[in-house]
């Protein structure tokens, strides 16, 4: 069954963010080291996920949840036959996967993942 994988929260400074968080929660926060300014957040050991943080790119976006999937392709089609929508199509995130954002049909963000380290 497909679970929540991964969080993502926007911040318009994300330098910032990553303090708050750190300070508050003790989260640990490192720069990653792809192609686009984006740092991972590692909440802690047991139960949980672990996300990331990166500059917002809209103003309404704040967290967004990942769901992993076995086929970004199939869940898409699954998707759209819900009533639910593609926001942004099915895109590679290279060494890592394959990831697609979605509406649901409340007008929900998330994205699902499909882990492929040949993905380009």
């Amino acid at each position: 069954m497909p679970r929540v994988i991964h969080f993502d929260i926007g911040a318009d400074q994300p330098e910032r963010a990553i303090k708050f968080y750190s300070e508050v929660f003790g989260w640990k926060i490192q720069k990653w080291e792809g192609p686009i300014d984006y740092w991972l957040v590692y909440t802690g050991e047991g139960p949980g996920i672990d996300g990331g943080l990166a500059k917002r790119m809209s103003p309404s976006q704040t967290t967004t949840n990942t769901i992993g999937v076995p086929s970004v392709d199939e869940y898409l089609a699954k998707i759209e036959k819900s009533g639910g929508k593609v926001a942004m199509p099915k895109t590679a995130v290279p060494g890592v996967g394959w990831f697609a954002s979605c509406q649901d049909t409340e007008g929900n963000l998330f994205r699902i993942m499909q882990e492929d380290s040949s993905a380009r």
